[in-house]
């Protein structure tokens, strides 16, 4: 029976050794469905199955004359069979093994990718719950707006995670087919019965219309499935490696004992592993763009998916596994700097509860496009001289008439931001999630 890899062997999914043992399976479970239907002796299972081998090397050397690797695959395979290799590929089209195989090539590096966001989303988890209450100043724009928690950035990585698991999961499914239907999908030299068969024992489903081949819209979904993970992934990375910047220095990718930042410059920490992470993701969304392109072909089938599909099925599975165990050692490893964070809390004097005082204004009756030139007239002050917000308010006089110092101080207090902050970890790590 095929070989099952381990967690850590993506790239043997992928190698010539697994899919022609893929391959040979599917070979030797025809034969066995045409025996139950009597179509072939009952011995002759068994018989194969005993002789039945291949040889890497042979399928190679008989492919450089044939020009057709299944064709080498077979023939390889009858050259240890004997005189029963009359029943070897009996019924069945290239595309029967290759579609199949690749079905169940898929379904397996799927099981590894979920598995590497299954530990991701928990390793989120637990530091999400490490920093709820780490208060820090939430950027739109790149510039200051209000406070958040650095808990709330790491549960919202969490939350992102759980739903690409759930597309994958979806995507899984999808892709979990294969297809014993012949050269233009209508049975004839096999029925459906020998196809339900097969795809039963290699744990897949039976397409249930094909052509030659499953149809490709199957795996550009499961193509863009991967890119939204590794859109996820840029996502998470980009966060930190902006939280990185020299100017912000909140949160930092772990730097190595003797690990170097630069052949020049000695003092250089740079977040090498998230500049890696977002780079490698345009390699996936260009890759599912050329799965898209695939959906397309003549009538019951043309070649012209089939060498694209040998470039980025390998590829993007195992830079998506490579990507998720990188950015699992980012977050494992994070450094962050709460004193940092104070730090840039009050860096623009209290500019960040120009909300607060929006809202307490229009309470006192003033109408919001008053209240707002009010406010935004002081914020400008503050921008501009550097001078502390509540002082420039205070010393305002329209502003004064309707909140005084108390009113200001009950103002700018940072606990305000915080007071919804379980109710939301509540929501996202229900016992359901």
């Amino acid at each position: 029976m095929i070989k099952r890899y381990s967690l850590a062997q993506m790239s043997s999914i992928w190698q010539d050794e697994y899919k022609f043992k893929v391959m040979l399976e599917i070979e030797l479970l025809t034969l066995e469905a045409l025996a139950k239907q009597r179509k072939i002796p009952a011995n002759i299972p068994q018989r194969v199955r005993r002789k039945a081998k291949f040889n890497l090397k042979k399928i190679q050397e008989i492919e450089k004359k044939t020009q057709h690797d299944i064709v080498a695959f077979v023939t390889n395979v009858a050259q240890n069979i004997g005189e029963d290799a009359k029943y070897l590929h009996l019924g069945l089209t290239s595309s029967d093994l290759l579609d199949t195989t690749l079905g169940v090539q898929l379904k397996a590096a799927s099981d590894i990718l979920l598995a590497d966001l299954i530990r991701l989303r928990k390793i989120l988890a637990l530091k999400a719950k490490k920093y709820k209450d780490m208060i820090c100043i939430g950027r739109t724009h790149g510039v200051h707006a209000e406070p958040t928690t650095f808990g709330l950035k790491l549960a919202l990585m969490f939350d992102e995670t759980a739903r690409n698991i759930e597309r994958l999961l979806q995507a899984k499914e999808e892709i979990s087919v294969g297809k014993i239907s012949g050269a233009v999908g209508t049975y004839a030299n096999s029925g459906p019965e020998i196809e339900a068969y097969i795809c039963k024992k290699l744990g897949l489903k039976s397409a249930k219309i094909s052509t030659q081949i499953i149809q490709r819209d199957v795996y550009a979904q499961y193509m863009a499935t991967l890119a939204v993970i590794a859109a996820s992934l840029e996502k998470f990375a980009l966060e930190i490696r902006h939280l990185q910047r020299t100017e912000v220095y909140e949160a930092e990718e772990p730097f190595g004992k003797g690990q170097k930042g630069s052949s020049a410059m000695p003092h250089k920490r740079n977040p090498v592993i998230c500049e890696r992470i977002c780079g490698l993701s345009r390699i996936l969304r260009g890759n599912s763009v050329a799965a898209m392109e695939n959906v397309a072909l003549w009538h019951e089938r043309d070649i012209s998916h089939s060498s694209v599909e040998r470039v980025i099925m390998p590829d993007s599975t195992i830079l998506l596994d490579y990507m998720l165990n990188k950015f699992i050692e980012v977050i494992k490893g994070l450094n962050v700097y709460p004193e940092n964070m104070l730090k840039n809390l009050v860096k623009t004097q209290g500019l960040i509860f120009s909300q607060r005082v929006l809202l307490a204004l229009m309470d006192k009756g003033l109408k919001r496009p008053v209240a707002y030139d009010l406010v935004q007239r002081n914020a400008m002050k503050t921008w501009k001289e550097g001078t502390d917000f509540k002082d420039n308010l205070l010393e305002d006089h329209q502003v004064a008439k309707y909140l005084d110092s108390k009113a200001l101080d009950n103002i700018f207090t940072l606990d305000y931001y915080l007071r919804n902050v379980d109710k939301i970890y509540s929501r996202v790590f229900s016992k359901n999630t």
